[in-house]
């Protein structure tokens, strides 16, 4: 079966399935901790060579007060747990805001935990917009020169983006290595994870015609 060396994870409808379970929203984001580490070891399993995963971004701090503190501590918390495994490691997002947490200054160069199994990466406090900062579109004349001029160009092109919580759209999710990217939504919220989602996915993934626009 032909697998994704890269995926690209988009953790979505933790506030939801908080409010469906008689929670409140911020009361969700803390149920991703456990579905994201089991993502990382299928992944392993797998051969998949790198995951990167959709943590928050600047937009998402606009939100309540109790909501970002909350999204802010799962973040931190999951970034805290990924170090545990056997990968590299690289957080990113816009590090000079104060909505960074400080927690994960450390991980914004790349750090190898145990031995290098997989490439992980986790957008925190990311913008398209931060991303994109400074690139000369006019000078670009291929995507590689194009990729070396990305904040997050540490980051290789996306074959697979895997969406839970239903909602069809990327939510500027590193728009240059998704360009290619094939898109997969679940209905089923982030925190109800389940690895058949992974599977079914990876069986999606196999049957489709991989062409890069050639």
């Amino acid at each position: 079966m032909h697998i994704p060396k890269h995926i690209g994870v988009i953790p979505d409808g933790n506030r939801r399935w908080a409010v469906q379970n008689g929670l409140s929203k911020e009361k969700g984001y803390k149920m991703g901790l456990k579905p994201g580490l089991e993502l990382l070891k299928l992944c392993k399993e797998n051969n998949i060579e790198e995951i990167t995963y959709y943590g928050f971004t600047t937009d998402n701090t606009k939100r309540p007060a109790e909501q970002r503190i909350a999204f802010t501590a799962a973040c931190v918390e999951a970034v805290k747990l990924l170090s545990t495994e056997n990968a590299s490691l690289l957080v990113i997002g816009n590090s000079s805001s104060p909505m960074f947490p400080k927690e994960l200054l450390p991980f914004i160069e790349r750090k190898v935990f145990g031995k290098e199994e997989i490439r992980v990466n986790f957008l925190v406090n990311y913008s398209y917009e931060w991303d994109l900062n400074g690139i000369n579109f006019c000078k670009s004349k291929n995507k590689n020169n194009l990729l070396k001029q990305l904040n997050s160009h540490d980051v290789s092109r996306i074959d697979l983006v895997i969406r839970w919580g239903g909602r069809r759209r990327l939510s500027g999710f590193l728009p240059v290595q998704t360009v290619y990217s094939d898109f997969y939504v679940l209905d089923e919220y982030w925190p109800d994870f389940k690895p058949q989602h992974f599977y079914d996915a990876l069986e999606w993934y196999s049957k489709q015609d991989i062409t890069l626009g050639g």
